[in-house]
């Protein structure tokens, strides 16, 4: 299993555009494989989209984009507003949820850590150790590790009702330490 993490940071006022015209184009896109997760940035780089694809290997993705490439209407004509495209291929941790279908909150965090090399399976180790808990709190909608591109990436995603919901929960984990 790998997941494709594109991230797009678009002109100002971009996005509400993007999200229209990928929408109206989805159903063309999830005939071959589904969509994991879409988001709009509210905070940090501001004016991006990130859309999260599971495929079950390289080839699968391969084989979609291949698919595709026949297909009229996808990729939606989104060029105006595009400043920059980035893909990463990501390895779910072992306690990943699947990607699928449901709202876990209003709010999704997306947090993203580069460690030193070697570091990935020292992360997964002491996370194993602390998930149980710490999902008690939120929801985590998915925790993974990059092998490709910029080596040694931990991305991990966790939903909350709102920022207030975000707040209190991380204060709880820190004083449970988790």
């Amino acid at each position: 299993m790998i997941v494709e993490m594109r991230t797009y940071l678009l002109k100002p006022r971009g996005v509400p555009a993007v999200e229209e015209r990928i929408g109206n184009a989805l159903a063309v896109r999830t005939k071959y494989s589904k969509l994991g997760g879409f988001f709009h940035t509210e905070v940090g780089t501001r004016n991006s989209v990130v859309h999260l694809w599971p495929y079950e290997s390289f080839a699968h993705r391969e084989q979609v984009r291949a698919e595709l490439a026949k297909e009229k209407g996808w990729p939606p004509d989104i060029r105006e507003f595009l400043v920059e495209m980035k893909v990463d291929f990501l390895t779910p941790a072992p306690f990943s949820p699947a990607l699928e279908p449901r709202k876990l909150g209003s709010l999704y965090e997306i947090r993203s850590y580069t460690y030193q090399n070697g570091a990935i399976p020292t992360v997964i180790s002491r996370w194993s150790e602390k998930i149980e808990g710490r999902t008690k709190l939120s929801p985590l909608a998915g925790a993974w590790y990059s092998e490709t591109g910029v080596l040694s990436r931990w991305v991990h995603i966790w939903a909350y009702k709102d920022f207030a919901d975000r707040e209190r929960v991380r204060a709880e984990a820190v004083q449970q330490k988790i």
